[in-house]
C-alpha cells in the first residue's frame, strides 16, 4: 500500500488529506511536500485529515510532530480531524493529543480556525 497526499490551501490554512499508509517508506515524501508548501505559501495553520489513513508508524508520527513544530514556531496551530480508530490509538499512546487538537471533521476544524 502506498500513500496519497492531497494538499489544498483554504485562505491561510494548509489542508492535508492522507489516504493509505504513512510509514518509513512514505514519510519523507510527506515531509518534503508539506515543508515546500509551508515555505512557498503564506500558511498560518495546518489541518490534518486522517479519515482515510489506514496505518501509521513512528516515522509518520515524527513527520507530523516536525510539521507541528514548524507551524507552531510560525505562530500557527495544527488541528487533526476525522481520524480513523487505529491511527487515533497511536496518537493517544504517543501523547500527541496533548499538543494537537482533535476535531470531528474538516469543516468544523476550519470553522474553529476562523476561515470556514
Amino acid at each position: 500500500m502506498s500513500l496519497s497526499i492531497d494538499l489544498e490551501i483554504k485562505h491561510s490554512v494548509l489542508c492535508i488529506r492522507l489516504v493509505g499508509e504513512l510509514d518509513h517508506h512514505t514519510a519523507e515524501e510527506l515531509r518534503a511536500k508539506v515543508t515546500a508548501s509551508l515555505e512557498k505559501n503564506n500558511i498560518n495553520h495546518i489541518i490534518l485529515n486522517l479519515e482515510q489513513l489506514s496505518f501509521m508508524d513512528s516515522s509518520g508520527l515524527g513527520v507530523i510532530l516536525g510539521r507541528y513544530k514548524q507551524i507552531k514556531n510560525a505562530g500557527g496551530e495544527m488541528v487533526v480531524c476525522a481520524i480513523s480508530p487505529a491511527v487515533k490509538r497511536l496518537f493517544d499512546m504517543s501523547g500527541l493529543f496533548k499538543i494537537i487538537r482533535l476535531e470531528k471533521n474538516e469543516k468544523f476544524a476550519l470553522e474553529t480556525l476562523g476561515v470556514a
